[in-house]
């Protein structure tokens, strides 16, 4: 109890700070939404940055963690944008404030991947393209389970007058191997994700793409392949 209250109150001190309501507490996990009950024309902004604050405010708490002796702990979110329903939703005996709809869904679905990819935030194609002056690293084109259409899912890297010479460079090259990956050019797709691979070992985005392609090698794709990956789990 004492863990997970040190935990939740500085993350939902971000998320209000960055005008972001409380939709609830699940366990150790939080859902919340922007956008209402007052209007906010930044709401994807305002989402990324509380996201990004929270990364933050994590790193400190692992620190105090450790010095109690208590577990490590780690985040994923997942951000998405679109139309949604809210309002109070419930029963004649109780009622909540929330949110629903497809949206929604894919946000859940978005911060179970974080674990997949190795990072801590993903957001969707929609949540993008609402924060133009930032940078993201589109990571894959993917099939979540409860969904058909195919979804481009990115990491939010920085802004981009923040960024170095290394790091634009890494994204152009890791850029190019994912073209070579999609256009099932195996042998130049693995030696640049080789490459990023050994000048970053720590990153397991360059493994997941090595991975796949000694396993295409063996079993080709379908003809029409579209370089989709499906998730079968949330």
């Amino acid at each position: 109890t004492q863990l997970m209250n040190a935990l939740l109150t500085p993350l939902t001190r971000v998320i209000h700070k960055n005008r972001g309501t409380i939709d609830k507490y699940m366990g150790d996990a939080i859902m919340s939404f922007w956008g209402a009950p007052l209007s906010d024309s930044d709401h994807a902004r305002h989402a990324l940055y509380a996201a990004l604050e929270m990364i933050e405010e994590l790193k400190i708490m692992q620190e105090e963690f450790s010095l109690r002796g208590w577990p490590a702990v780690d985040m994923g979110i997942g951000l998405n944008s679109g139309a949604m329903n809210v309002g109070n939703m419930g029963s004649e005996f109780r009622m909540a404030y929330t949110v629903l709809g497809d949206a929604v869904n894919l946000g859940s679905r978005l911060e179970g991947l974080t674990k997949n990819y190795g990072v801590n935030i993903i957001v969707s194609e929609s949540t993008r393209a609402s924060i133009p002056e930032f940078v993201f690293r589109e990571l894959d084109l993917v099939r979540v389970k409860g969904k058909n259409e195919p979804v481009a899912i990115f990491e939010p890297v920085g802004h981009k007058n923040d960024l170095d010479k290394p790091l634009k460079s890494e994204l152009t090259r890791y850029k190019l191997a994912l073209t070579g990956f999609r256009s099932q050019h195996w042998d130049k797709a693995e030696i640049d994700f080789f490459n990023l691979n050994r000048s970053d070992p720590d990153r397991k985005l360059y493994q997941i793409y090595l991975d796949r392609i000694v396993q295409y090698r063996k079993e080709p794709p379908v003809p029409d392949w579209d370089g989709v990956f499906t998730h079968t789990s949330k």
